[in-house]
């Protein structure tokens, strides 16, 4: 039986990732999520954005105290790398832009949670050279944010090249590749059928545990141990607002899977996840603790 090595990362932001303003996730199933993982004794890492920390230290100084690591997820969840296909109104940063940013989300939220944060992950998996590059500057040690499901070529976490990300080579920092089923055919052009967010809420934890088991017979093949990392938001452990989405001067309409079974489904489906993978002999650690 090969080794399983899982991360479970949640990315604290606003309600519906970047098409709504409210935090109603974050409040509500900010704390379903704290309840899961102490009832499976499992630890987890919270990537908060700034805004996020500020706007909600409540729930900020929950996930500390019950020991999880606190991570940092950009200011206001902007495109800070490489986008890897285009959404209208999602501009990256320009480089030189990219470290005083990072630096300004990390010293907010070190200053709210007390303890400095070395976790990173990029809205989106959008990822970039310049972005490691900062994070190892700034003491950084975990940056969960390579997309398996887009470069495909590294399958567990692996220190990068200080002159291209998704290579390996000598920088201290770890990057952790975001769970993607190899093993299957993809129909989409870049890949993302592959990666299996949101399919423990939008079918079941049998679904996304089947693909798992395709995965590892495919780590088997290639001679490496199964890692799995995931990334899940507090607003998916809480019925979100089908249809439209009304903010500032408009409004949007988000694909249906994007909220579907959020709440008390969500939940279920989650925590029987963790005992699915328990009894396939995981072994669950924070971002950081990655390479232990």
């Amino acid at each position: 039986m090969s080794k399983i090595k899982t991360v479970f990362g949640f990315d604290m932001e606003t309600d519906v990732g970047s098409w709504a303003s409210t935090y109603e996730g974050m409040q509500h199933g900010g704390p379903v999520i704290l309840d899961i993982l102490k009832k499976n004794d499992v630890k987890a890492t919270f990537f908060f954005t700034a805004d996020a920390a500020e706007k909600n230290t409540n729930i900020l100084h929950m996930v500390r105290d019950a020991g999880h690591e606190i991570g940092c997820h950009t200011l206001f969840h902007e495109t800070i790398g490489d986008p890897l296909f285009e959404i209208p109104g999602m501009i990256p940063l320009l480089p030189e832009e990219v470290e005083h940013r990072i630096e300004v989300c990390t010293q907010r939220v070190e200053k709210l949670a007390g303890v400095h944060p070395t976790a990173w992950r990029c809205p989106r998996l959008w990822g970039s050279t310049t972005v490691v590059n900062a994070l190892e500057r700034l003491g950084y040690t975990a940056d969960a944010t390579y997309p398996m499901y887009f470069y495909r070529e590294r399958l567990t976490p692996y220190h990068p090249s200080k002159d291209d990300w998704t290579k390996e080579g000598d920088m201290k920092i770890i990057e952790l590749p975001n769970f993607a089923d190899l093993s299957m055919e993809s129909k989409d052009q870049y890949g993302r059928d592959m990666d299996q967010w949101p399919l423990w809420r939008t079918e079941s934890a049998d679904a996304v545990i089947e693909h798992i088991k395709g995965y590892i017979k495919f780590c088997e093949g290639k001679k490496v141990d199964p890692f799995l990392c995931f990334y899940m938001h507090p607003w998916e452990f809480w019925p979100m607002p089908e249809g439209l989405i009304y903010s500032g001067e408009g409004a949007v309409l988000p694909d249906p899977f994007i909220v579907k079974n959020c709440g008390q489904y969500a939940a279920d489906q989650f925590d029987l996840l963790i005992r699915k993978l328990k009894a396939l002999g995981s072994v669950f650690t924070t971002a950081s603790g990655a390479l232990d």
